[in-house]
């Protein structure tokens, strides 16, 4: 259960990876040089009230160098970069690999013809 809802949190992050990307792009074409969005400006635009309370709570609760260097440096990234690499991280989260039992039927190996 655990893993469907991290391999479909990556979807989802991995399709919101794919429209920033071809904003950007369509930006990029219009402009006739590479644009890229970052992604404090994307979050800034959708909903400045949870940036400035995800800051806030980072700075009181954790620790204000945090914010003003790992976390502005992420937000500093393109936006579709960083929600491309939160898929690749939930995706790996979620990914369940193949037992090597289950690649026969029956736990026995498949006759050679």
């Amino acid at each position: 259960m655990f893993r469907f809802l991290f391999r479909l949190a990556a979807m989802v992050s991995l399709s919101v990876a794919v429209i920033m990307a071809v904003l950007d792009a369509t930006r990029t074409v219009a402009a006739s040089q590479l644009v890229t969005t970052p992604f404090k400006t994307s979050w800034n635009a959708v909903s400045p009230e949870t940036l400035g309370a995800a800051e806030m709570f980072v700075r009181e609760k954790v620790n204000p160098l945090l914010w003003d260097t790992a976390v502005n440096w992420v937000l500093a990234l393109p936006g579709f970069v960083v929600f491309a690499a939160l898929a690749l991280l939930l995706y790996a989260v979620g990914y369940r690999r193949e037992r090597p039992q289950e690649r026969y039927a029956a736990g026995r190996p498949a006759a050679h013809s």
